[in-house]
């Protein structure tokens, strides 16, 4: 299942965060479950961070923050999913029911890849997709 941003944030900085869902926690740490963090979540966590927008109180944010996401993702198992061309161009056949493009781009790669998204996003129903939380 790919993880939405804020549910990536959640768990490493605390696999019991009280955001995270008791279906999303047993979801995450569920060994049968393939995990994946999208480089498309790294990209808006950098900019966040960039602009200290990065609203997770629990976590400190380091000065080598590329390389403590990275190694989260490796540390949790989770796997990385690049985005590809096929990723971009779904964004394009969605409809307008999300306007944050980062969300857009979860959709379309959950879509094309065939697999649930992990969010607590509520307007993640209006699409065609699997939604966990």
């Amino acid at each position: 299942m790919l993880l939405d941003t804020h549910a990536f944030l959640w768990w490493i900085a605390d696999p019991d965060h009280p955001r995270l869902s008791f279906t999303a926690k047993e979801a995450i740490a569920d060994e049968r479950n393939d995990i994946i963090f999208s480089v498309a979540s790294g990209w808006e966590l950098a900019i966040k961070a960039s602009l200290g927008r990065l609203e997770v109180p629990e976590l400190q944010i380091p000065k080598d923050f590329g390389r403590f996401i990275a190694e989260q993702a490796a540390e949790n198992d989770f796997e990385v999913l690049s985005v590809s061309l096929d990723h971009a161009m779904g964004v394009y056949q969605l409809p307008h029911h999300h306007g944050d493009p980062f969300d857009r781009l979860l959709i379309a790669q959950a879509l094309a890849e065939g697999i649930p998204l992990l969010s607590k996003d509520s307007e993640f129903s209006s699409y065609s997709v699997e939604v966990i939380w």
